[in-house]
């Protein structure tokens, strides 16, 4: 999808200065020395440098797939996707410094008119985005140190614009379920969780799991702050100061259970629900 992103802006570039007979070079590498000395003509490179989700836009619910799709009184849900900044830092590149001021100028100017990316450009999976493709130029609070930036780079400093653009990422599976007509609702306290509900006049079974995070041998002391998950679903928990945690409610059925730290990379186990037998160890 970023490869998609960088196509978009690319034509976006091209139409508003606009851009003939490739007349001006447009790249996404990284603008090391190397890069630059092989430059041949006016040239603007929008190196991505950093990718992070959005916590400002985080959603946790659930919405409806699709409001038409309701047959077999069936209905289908998905998580709403994460939001995620995709950072550029826009340079110019030409023979002569007045060009490249030149150059720069415009390409701000033409990408300051579009706070919002024109849904006539987008390209492939981008036309699907649930949420507008917005953008930020030249944010104070990004690229603030550029004498570091280029140190890394290995090349001579020079100026550096950032261009921030929003999109929409969807890592979550779909989910059908049976609609719910006749609703109970009881509270009060309980030996147990609930191990079946009824969805209309459907008896359905559901199970949780649960369990305690412990480190390696020989310490295997309990591990705070682990958190664990049932791939694809949204069903998630942290692990308490006593390292348990419990997911559910979920149906019968294959599973993927995913554990990650603060560092290092997650790792997953196939599971069955309920249990075939045995217990399920992962080695964190």
């Amino acid at each position: 999808m970023i490869h998609e992103l960088d196509e978009t802006i690319r034509q976006l570039i091209i139409a508003e200065l606009p851009i003939k007979n490739g007349e001006i070079e447009i790249s996404f590498d990284q603008p090391k020395r190397e890069w630059s000395s092989r430059i041949t003509r006016p040239t603007l490179n929008l190196f991505l440098y950093d990718v992070r989700e959005n916590p400002t836009l985080r959603q946790h619910g659930w919405e409806v797939a699709d409001n038409g799709r309701l047959a077999n009184n069936e209905t289908h849900l998905k998580r709403t996707p994460f939001r995620v900044d995709c950072f550029y830092m826009l340079t110019v590149w030409a023979a002569e410094p007045e060009d490249e001021h030149r150059l720069l100028t415009r390409t701000m100017l033409a990408l300051f008119r579009h706070p919002i990316l024109p849904e006539q450009l987008l390209h492939g999976s981008l036309k699907r985005q649930p949420f507008e493709l917005r953008t930020r130029l030249a944010s104070h609070d990004r690229l603030t140190n550029p004498a570091e930036v280029w140190a890394s780079l290995d090349n001579e400093m020079r100026p550096a614009v950032s261009y921030i653009l929003t999109l929409a990422l969807d890592p979550w599976v779909e989910i059908t379920s049976p609609i719910v007509q006749t609703l109970t609702f009881r509270m009060g306290q309980a030996a147990s969780l609930p191990r079946q509900h009824r969805l209309g006049s459907q008896e359905v079974d559901m199970t949780y799991i649960g369990g305690t995070v412990m480190s390696k041998p020989p310490e295997s002391k309990p591990l705070a702050g682990v958190d664990i998950a049932i791939k694809g679903t949204g069903i998630f928990d942290r692990t308490d100061e006593r390292g348990r945690f419990t997911l559910g409610s979920m149906p019968p059925g294959e599973y993927t259970l995913v554990a990650w730290l603060e560092k290092g990379a997650p790792r997953e186990k196939k599971i069955t629900v309920p249990a075939s037998g045995g217990d399920y160890d992962m080695e964190l």
